[in-house]
């Protein structure tokens, strides 16, 4: 849902911000210089992020504000001390009052692997029709990409209880809706109306990554676990969610997943929401752009973007040619890829992993196409899938890593939510275009859409490595 390089020789005294072609870096030159605000200096992101996502950078300092990633907002409490630990998932869920909000967060997310696999597979069921299902669900996810951010600012602005709550109770009377209009065969544009009114749904992962955020401050190699660790619960949660719902819609009527969603999104919520000790403080009214205009940020959503759709037509596809819980093999490899990645060291060049990742995934997206077309195995197109899923989660926490040092503390949850509804806005064109392709070619041609996806994705990255490279020359 995953860049600078300063010279020794240079004297550095404070935070500088750097910028670099389109990206713009804040961190800390001298990470043991006082700020200048009294507080004592807290180590900010790793130096050494030069890649070829970036060009020479240049720099100007920049007073060390609290909206820097990374130092300690003016009265805001020190960094979690964690305890010494040989197993970093261990020590990261030791911070007081982890494993609470943890919990909760884990119970809202399962359904984010659920809804649109209930969707398609409730809508298929009653009208006949995938491209029907495919555009529903990617109206739905269409929408999200528009009213996420802003409810991502609200929560910014107001704090996650007061926003998240009562956002959540609008998405979910959406989903009621949409169980009602299938199961009563109301007209198709209602299907559309009412998938669309879940777009309130709030970003759960993106306020939890904001929570770590906020607890290790100045802790890159906490803040890396953090970030692997949130994204094997998402690929857990659509590796769990498919199965759940399949389970549900076959064993008990066609709109059980979407209403067990429902239940367990309202309340997960409620329970996350509560864990008020963890919850990042306010960030203070400002006129600050939003994170879009960032340099950099615009080319690293057209990644999120095309790495969506490598999901949203694997998603559909997938459940055409073998139903629904065969995706979970997918979202395991995935999942287990990311807790190996998170035990590792934070990457020394952010921009040459993430060009690396996603060439393993474009690479990998290949192998259930081989399998479709060669084999009527499903065995086989189940290893393909687990190990297509195993570039996932390292390409999604490099990205989102990039995410959390091109915006500001205080537009946090912001910025991760951008990546999250251009991750969206591509799965929903995967879904409608994964759709079409089942219908007018049939499901081994639509196993070519996600490598094809996964290749786009890293052309852009590539080229735009490439012009920041030929700026810098």
């Amino acid at each position: 849902m995953p860049m600078t390089s300063a010279s020794p020789d240079r004297p550095a005294t404070g935070p500088l911000l750097t910028v670099c072609g389109d990206l713009l870096i804040i961190a800390p030159r001298n990470p043991v210089a006082p700020a200048r605000s009294g507080a004592k200096a807290v180590t900010g992101p790793p130096e050494a992020e030069a890649g070829p996502l970036r060009s020479e950078a240049e720099t100007v300092p920049v007073p060390p504000v609290a909206e820097t990633v990374g130092q300690r907002p003016p009265g805001a409490k020190a960094p979690a001390k964690l305890p010494p630990t040989a197993n970093p998932y261990r020590r990261l869920l030791a911070t007081p009052g982890a494993r609470a909000f943890t919990a909760g967060n884990l119970i809202a997310r399962l359904p984010q692997g659920m809804f649109s696999v209930s969707a398609v597979i409730m809508i298929a069921g009653s009208r006949d029709s995938y491209a029907l299902a495919g555009a529903v669900t990617a109206t739905g996810l269409a929408a999200t990409a528009v009213v996420a951010p802003w409810t991502a600012r609200l929560v910014d602005r107001h704090g996650q209880a007061r926003i998240a709550v009562p956002a959540t109770a609008i998405a979910v009377l959406g989903s009621v809706a949409l169980l009602l209009c299938v199961h009563y065969d109301a007209p198709a544009w209602t299907l559309f109306a009412a998938y669309a009114a879940t777009a309130t749904t709030p970003n759960t992962g993106g306020m939890s990554r904001a929570r770590w955020a906020h607890l290790h401050r100045g802790d890159p190699g906490a803040l890396h676990t953090a970030n692997s660790f949130e994204q094997s619960v998402d690929e857990l949660c659509y590796m769990l969610g498919p199965v759940v719902a399949a389970f549900l819609c076959a064993g008990l009527f066609p709109e059980a997943g979407t209403l067990v969603g429902a239940v367990l999104l309202m309340t997960g919520m409620l329970v996350f929401a509560a864990q008020r000790s963890t919850e990042p403080p306010v960030a203070p009214r400002t006129h600050a752009a939003s994170p879009l205009r960032t340099p950099g940020m615009p080319a690293l959503l057209s990644v999120f973007l095309a790495t969506g759709a490598v999901f949203g037509t694997m998603e559909v596809v997938s459940i055409a040619h073998a139903g629904g819980a065969i995706l979970a093999l997918q979202a395991g490899g995935s999942c287990v890829a990311g807790l190996l990645y998170g035990s590792l060291r934070p990457a020394a060049n952010v921009g040459r992993r993430l060009l690396f990742c996603l060439a393993g995934m474009t690479a990998l997206m290949s192998l259930p196409l081989l399998a479709a077309s060669t084999t009527d195995s499903l065995t086989v197109l189940a290893l393909c899938l687990l190990l297509a899923g195993a570039a996932t989660a390292p390409t999604m926490v490099t990205g989102m890593t990039v995410v959390q040092r091109l915006t500001p503390a205080g537009q946090l949850n912001e910025g991760m939510t951008l990546a999250v509804t251009a991750l969206l806005g591509g799965i929903g064109a995967g879904a409608a275009a994964g759709g079409w392709l089942v219908e007018h070619a049939g499901t081994v041609t639509g196993y070519a859409a996600p490598m094809c996806a996964a290749g786009l994705a890293l052309v852009i990255a590539a080229v735009t490595a490439a012009r920041r490279t030929r700026r810098a020359a």
